[in-house]
């Protein structure tokens, strides 16, 4: 039998910071709550990354909820990808009641109902801020990743960008994309340019490319691509000394997998890109939590994941922490998993033989300790409670210790309709990202040209008209110019453009 005496001086000492930390909960030993063992989490090592994991009810997002409350506390912007739908309450404060009165005194610390400083966000059109952001600052590179392109389209890819940029055609949305590669293989268009200064591009490829275009464009990708693109750094907000919560509402994550993955490989590319080298700050600059990361990794495509591992390595630096909220930690790729340090376990259960061996991988990745036994007690933690491991200032993994969890200060409940409107109609940075830009791009410049060549090849079919004797039952001139290639390219052009002002009208895009 462990001796009490031994697990508070133990635990003391691993969980005790010199510097700035927040505090999760208190120590439990024998299922008992022991005020004197503070679970503290140093804010030096939170940008080396976590897990949340846990069976469906045993409490995860209420963890992710203190946690984002106490980072706020300490300054620490964060950004919430809310799958669910349920984590909106941040935003009022909570209510006091017989549960939390119970909770707060056997961990002897003192509850304070509290409302935290909160931006709703949104890629998929609904209340809030506006993400969105360009073709031209994806990059044909990562553009190529997220339509799953092969080789060859990848390179004819950087060809149709950097034809773009010496031309002066800015890329801002897909009808942009789209219409220059129309252009680039159109014989009245750019093609023989193309052909003879870049490369030419087969109608095999175009096809592809294109149907890969159509199929993000079918899972909402034309609200994220536009003007004014999104500048991560208002993600690092705060008001009164208080860090912004920042949730981002995805709830149909599972049928816009393609459009998530690129939300997440464009938010990932842009903080590594812009944000400065933190270097040894002593707390994290930001901290992005990913809620129900098991839809993610089920959902996404290998570009994503492949990008997700290379970002949780490297990212850190620029003083971001990246935490993971699923269901257990096998859902986590093994090359990601073991770049997180902190690891807040909540209760799995163990109703299949599948079940089991994820109940014993989960326990193989905690430090072996002499107070618990880990595989019995994990199936039998209470709502509330989990195993936490996490890094010591000196970046050593500290003991692994059943933890008795505060309770949100916020609402533990989402926020009305009729709240999320005050929210965000009151919000500056909703102002800022509401509406849409539309400037001359690539789509309009090109029309253009298309149609002052088909104007330009008029003149000359009337003179070669005129110097000839026309019969009676000779075409006229006006069918003349519709009989040409220019002008049967003209009226194609004018059918189809007329057709997209049409569903412009019905689907609410103007151009």
């Amino acid at each position: 039998m462990a001796d009490k005496g031994k697990f508070i001086s133990e635990l003391q000492a691993k969980y005790t910071s010199k510097g700035e930390f927040i505090t999760l909960g208190k120590g439990m030993f024998n299922g008992e709550v022991v005020q004197e063992v503070d679970v503290n989490i140093p804010l030096k090592t939170i940008n080396r990354h976590g897990l949340i994991a846990g069976a469906t009810g045993t409490g995860k997002t209420k963890t992710l909820q203190v946690f984002a409350e106490q980072l706020s506390h300490k300054g620490i912007p964060s950004l919430v990808l809310d799958v669910k739908g349920d984590f909106s309450g941040i935003a009022e404060a909570g209510t006091d009641n017989a549960i939390i009165k119970d909770r707060y005194s056997k961990t002897g610390l003192n509850y304070q109902a509290q409302s935290f400083p909160v931006e709703l966000m949104t890629i998929s059109g609904e209340k809030g801020v506006k993400l969105r952001a360009t073709v031209t600052e994806f990059g044909p590179l990562l553009l190529s990743k997220i339509l799953d392109l092969n080789d060859t389209q990848s390179s004819i890819m950087s060809i149709v960008f950097k034809y773009s940029d010496d031309k002066g055609l800015p890329l801002i949305d897909l009808e942009d994309l789209k219409k220059l590669l129309q252009y680039l293989t159109d014989d009245d268009g750019g093609k023989a340019d193309l052909k003879a200064n870049y490369g030419a591009i087969s109608p095999a490829s175009l096809g592809a490319i294109l149907r890969s275009i159509v199929s993000l464009e079918q899972q909402g990708a034309t609200k994220f691509f536009g003007e004014p693109s999104f500048d991560v750094h208002d993600l690092l907000q705060t008001r009164d000394g208080k860090g912004v919560v920042n949730i981002l509402r995805v709830q149909n994550i599972q049928s816009q997998p393609q459009l998530f993955s690129t939300f997440m490989l464009s938010l990932f590319a842009e903080i590594y890109m812009t944000f400065p080298e933190e270097g040894d700050s002593g707390k994290p600059k930001f901290v992005l939590f990913i809620d129900e990361a098991h839809l993610i990794f089920n959902e996404a495509s290998k570009t994503l994941l492949a990008q997700i591992e290379n970002m949780v390595k490297l990212i850190r630096s620029k003083g971001v922490g990246i935490y993971f909220i699923t269901q257990v930690p096998g859902d986590v790729p093994e090359n990601v998993l073991s770049q997180l340090g902190m690891k807040i376990q909540h209760a799995l259960r163990g109703f299949t033989a599948n079940d089991r061996k994820e109940i014993n991988k989960a326990v193989e990745n905690y430090p072996i300790t002499e107070y618990y036994d880990a595989g019995q007690l994990i199936q039998n933690l209470g709502i509330g409670e989990a195993f936490i491991t996490a890094l010591d200032e000196k970046g050593i993994p500290t003991p692994l210790v059943q933890t008795y969890l505060i309770s949100p200060e916020s609402r533990m409940d989402i926020l009305s309709d009729a709240e999320v409107s005050e929210l965000t109609g009151k919000s500056a940075l909703v102002q800022k990202y509401e509406q849409s830009v539309n400037k001359d791009s690539a789509y309009e410049m090109l029309t253009t040209r298309m149609e002052q060549a088909v104007q330009a090849a008029a003149p000359e079919v009337k003179a070669k008209i005129s110097k000839t004797a026309v019969p009676k039952e000779q075409p006229s001139v006006f069918q003349e110019v519709i009989g040409s290639r220019a002008g049967q390219n003209f009226m194609s052009t004018l059918a189809r453009e007329g057709a997209k002002f049409v569903l412009g009208m019905l689907t609410g895009k103007r151009r």
